[in-house]
Order: C-alpha cells, then sequence, then structure tokens
C-alpha cells in the first residue's frame, strides 16, 4: 500500500509503534494469528508494528484490518521482509 516515501512520511509525524511483533520465519495462518493475540495487548489508537517473511500475509494483513476495522497505515517490503504498521480501532 505504501512506498519508501510515505514511510518517510510517517516517521516525520512521529507515529511510533507500541508493540513490535516479528512473525519471521512463520508461515500461514501464524502470522495473523500471532497479529490477532497481540493486538489485543495495545489501546485503542496506538500502533503495532509487524514484521513478517511469508508473502501470503500481503494478502491476509490487509483482509485481517478490514475484516476487524483495523487500520493498515503502511504495508512495505524491505529486505525480503514485509512490514506493516497497523493502528488498532476501539475494541
Amino acid at each position: 500500500m505504501s512506498n519508501s516515501e510515505e514511510q518517510s512520511d510517517t516517521e516525520e509525524l512521529g507515529l511510533n509503534a507500541a508493540l513490535e511483533l516479528d512473525a519471521s520465519g512463520l508461515f500461514c495462518p501464524e502470522p495473523v494469528m500471532l497479529l490477532h493475540n497481540k493486538i489485543r495487548d495495545i489501546d485503542a489508537g496506538q500502533l503495532l508494528k509487524l514484521v513478517a517473511t511469508d508473502p501470503s500475509t500481503s494478502r491476509d494483513v490487509p483482509k485481517f484490518c478490514h475484516f476487524l476495522g483495523h487500520e493498515l497505515l503502511e504495508s512495505t517490503q524491505e529486505d525480503g521482509s514485509f512490514v506493516y504498521l497497523i493502528r488498532k480501532v476501539k475494541s
């Protein structure tokens, strides 16, 4: 969804993740299952950064956000990893 230019814009706005989840090396459905559990650990409005290596997350994470109403702020690919920045909505 976002490119590196948009990532720079986000950094300039001072958006920092409250929690970072590293799902590197895990395969579907584990990254989304871990995301579902970890997003419960933060408050509404806070950000969660997910790092994954499974290409299926590029399909699964946007669907997860859409169905649960969370906001996917960034979706980038860096050095073989997929990086997502998600804002939790009210529970």
